[in-house]
């Protein structure tokens, strides 16, 4: 028994830690206490960024974050994978995918 123990120990040293998630609600109070802002209007503000970021994705512009860095929509093309369980070979539709490339400052400071 006393060579379990050591052994969960270890393995709990070994596990990486979970990140945590905040959220836009979160981070909507944190802004409305630091500027004297209600609630409620820094979660419309956050709310309306996130509506006008979507249309300009649809639109096909990119859109460039100082300091956090850039969102675009890229094209994937059309191509052939395996189904996993069978190994069958199956053609996977060309599609829109929203990809974020890292500021150099973010990249840095993390």
């Amino acid at each position: 028994m006393k060579k379990a123990a050591p052994a969960k120990a270890a393995a709990a040293k070994a596990a990486p830690k979970t990140a945590t998630t905040t959220t836009l609600r979160q981070m909507s109070v944190e802004i409305a206490e630091a500027h004297g802002l209600t609630k409620k209007q820094s979660e419309e503000i956050f709310a309306d960024m996130a509506d006008r970021i979507t249309k300009r994705l649809k639109k096909g512009e990119r859109i460039r974050m100082n300091g956090l860095g850039t969102l675009e929509v890229r094209k994937r093309p059309a191509r052939m994978g395996r189904n996993p369980a069978t190994g069958e070979s199956i053609k996977i539709k060309a599609s829109k995918k929203v990809a974020f490339r890292v500021s150099k400052e973010l990249k840095e400071s993390v």
